[in-house]
């Protein structure tokens, strides 16, 4: 999903896993019917979970951009809400319907899909980069920054946007699930996990430990709520005061964003990231906040005017955001052309010589064969007819073909159809190098697309044809790897591939609805994109100064801006090679540069916080490894929840001009 999120890369096979106890499958279980799998009261808790998710990606993504995997929240709120209403009614004395496996897996896929569109949707890039404020931030008077090129966000065009481009990935690679799922057996490790954990639910014992998560989850959210409320009893009028702005290693070091703002989320984030993400986050930190930029603003005066604000683009400003800019595009470029590359070589490989469906003929076949025919039988049961995914398919592109430029004018028919020719195999490309490496590269490809679109239009509107290709590209690519995550998912939990498909189309329908809403709330209630905010909305700057660069080139930067990119883009794939051609054990130290890269603009607090939420887990897992597995998916839940679901009073209560009663702030005890 996003930054965090794709990093870490999973060795999991499948015998392994079909044998674990918690992922074996039970040859005398009954299937029930796909209708039957999707359930009023299952749709119920997806809408509520949905809702949720959508808050805390919506918090994430317009503060510090980076978004950890909430499945394992989603899979065990959706068990324990479940199970909880099926136990109230047989108390009452009411008969319920028995919580199947199946039925969780539709719930997790609805959820999932929901909250994917907080994130694909763009609400933290490049939709939020249309605005005005975006716009006046980068500089009126910046080339190839046009008040054309605006558009405000609105809740109706922003929901008719995101309903005419989520639902196409959907569509695009449903005819090659059997391929992707049977024959080419790709793991999708995020998918798998998924699955192993739904499964250890519907066991006795898995059940237990089900109950004591939730437990620690909901014992941890309480904290986070009530920790993140008594916060804001300090955080005054503005943005400089309270906890989020406490001087924790002496004022100098707070001047270059190296504090402690006491955020749960941030700590949840540290907890479940892996630790080498948090610490490439800290290095990221400390090159640019301690060294980079210190050294740039002594050159104030020599390589840019002096006296320029804060958020000028041609001062310090702008090679903050140029910089993490070569860093993400390194980054991504490398990755892009490493699994493109995979891809072809592991397609060419099985392509020769395809595994075949194992049939059990004798008495004496293995446990192991009997699960595997179960698991292919139910999977390939309940088909997707090839016409149902094709006419869908030109049926959307013919209705995104006539709205599309309606809402964005400068992105015409043509290029919108261009786009959706080009989009299934580049779908394909990403849903193959996600199942073999757990690593989404959507906004990847969705950059690439910006760049194309923004040089072909031109000056005259290529900023808004850019960033809206981008969306395009970007929300097709990341919903067609989801669903085929999803039908891993579905196969190893014996669930319908019709339910799969049916929960991801109800899942997407939700979050067409439900993103955009609870965006608003944000957008309503807070002072979004500005610097100086606590929502920050770093990507949407990002999105829009790479849309100038694809109009523009590079004539603009500021002096030595360019020389300094080139360098971290160079870095960047310098670092990513040496990771992939050093052994493991060296290799796992290397850092990531796109993890590097997001402190470079944002700033060094949230650094801080993630790597206490490492150093945390990396203490628990030597005093007690076993409970550190089991409960610390819980706790980072359960933190990053609490402070969520604070957002809505805090929301609330913003948007009718309450303000906290106290300013706490910090000073030198000299100053007057």
């Amino acid at each position: 999903m996003g930054t965090a999120a794709a990093v870490a890369v999973a060795e999991i096979s499948e015998p392994l896993l079909q044998q674990d106890e918690a992922a074996a499958v039970d040859l005398d279980e009954p299937i029930p019917d796909w209708k039957e799998q999707i359930t009023i009261r299952g749709l119920v808790v997806s809408a509520l979970l949905g809702t949720l998710f959508c808050i805390i990606t919506h918090k994430l993504n317009l503060t510090v951009g980076i978004i950890p995997s909430l499945n394992v929240a989603a899979g065990l709120l959706g068990f324990f809400f479940v199970k909880s209403w099926t136990g109230f009614l047989s108390k009452l004395g009411f008969s319920a319907k028995p919580f199947t496996r199946q039925e969780n897996t539709v719930i997790q896929t609805c959820v999932v899909a929901c909250y994917g569109l907080a994130f694909s949707g763009g609400f933290g890039s490049y939709l939020l980069s249309m605005d005005e404020k975006t716009y006046k931030l980068i500089g009126e008077d910046y080339p190839g920054n046009r008040a054309e090129d605006v558009k405000n966000p609105g809740l109706l065009w922003m929901m008719g946007f995101i309903f005419v481009v989520s639902f196409l990935g959907l569509f695009s690679l449903v005819p090659l699930r059997k391929v992707m799922v049977l024959d080419y057996k790709l793991t999708y490790p995020s998918g798998t996990a998924t699955a192993m954990l739904i499964n250890s639910f519907h066991t006795h014992t898995g059940a237990e430990l089900a109950k004591k998560q939730v437990s620690c989850l909901g014992k941890y959210l309480s904290i986070s709520f009530f920790w993140s409320c008594f916060k804001w009893f300090f955080s005054g009028i503005g943005d400089s005061c309270g906890f989020d702005n406490f001087p924790t290693f002496g004022l100098g070091l707070f001047n270059n964003t190296f504090y402690f703002d006491f955020s749960p989320t941030y700590v949840g984030c540290g907890l479940i990231c892996p630790h080498i993400v948090n610490c490439s986050v800290l290095l990221g930190a400390i090159i640019s906040w301690g060294f980079l930029w210190p050294f740039i603003s002594s050159k104030a005066g020599d390589w840019y005017p002096a006296g320029l604000g804060s958020n000028d683009f041609k001062g310090l400003y702008g090679y903050k955001v140029f910089v993490a800019i070569s860093l993400i595009l390194g980054d991504g470029i490398y990755n892009l052309i490493k699994i493109v590359s995979v891809t072809i070589k592991e397609m060419s490989t099985k392509r020769q010589n395809l595994p075949t469906i194992n049939e059990v003929t004798d008495g004496n076949t293995s446990k192991l064969l009997l699960e595997q025919k179960k698991l292919d039988d139910v999977f390939l049961r309940d088909r997707i007819p090839f016409w149902f995914a094709a006419a869908g398919y030109v049926c959307l592109v013919a209705i995104s073909m006539s709205t599309m430029p309606l809402i964005f004018p400068p992105l015409k028919w043509y290029l919108v159809l261009c786009s959706y020719i080009i989009a299934p195999a580049l779908a394909f490309c990403n849903s193959y190098g996600t199942g073999l490496t757990d690593w989404s590269l959507a906004s990847t490809y969705g950059k690439i697309g910006l760049f194309i679109i923004a040089s072909i239009v031109g000056s005259n509107g290529g900023v808004l044809a850019g960033l809206a290709a981008c969306g395009v590209m970007m929300s097709i690519v990341s919903t067609a790897a989801d669903l085929m995550q999803d039908f891993k998912t579905g196969y190893l939990t014996l669930s319908s591939a019709k339910s799969m498909f049916v929960s991801q189309l109800v899942g997407t329908a939700m979050g067409c609805v439900i993103a955009p809403l609870t965006f608003w709330m944000y957008w309503s209630a807070f002072d979004i994109g500005s610097p100086d905010s606590p929502y920050k909305a770093p990507y949407a700057v990002i999105y829009r100064e790479m849309a100038i660069l694809g109009v523009e080139g590079f004539s603009e930067l500021p002096q030595h801006c360019l020389a300094i990119c080139i360098g971290f883009f160079v870095a960047a794939l310098a670092i990513n090679l040496v990771r992939d051609v050093t052994p493991k054990k060296f290799s796992q130290y290397i850092p990531i540069p796109m993890a590097m890269a997001v402190p470079f603009y944002i700033g060094a607090y949230f650094a801080i916080d993630m790597f206490i939420g490492t150093v945390i887990l990396f203490v628990w897992e030597k005093i007690n490894r076993k409970d550190s597995e089991d409960y610390a998916g819980a706790v980072a839940s359960g933190l990053i929840c609490g402070d969520g679901i604070w957002t809505i009073p805090s929301a609330i209560l913003s948007i009718f001009k309450v303000d906290p009663p106290i300013c706490m702030y910090f000073k030198p005890s000299g100053s007057s």
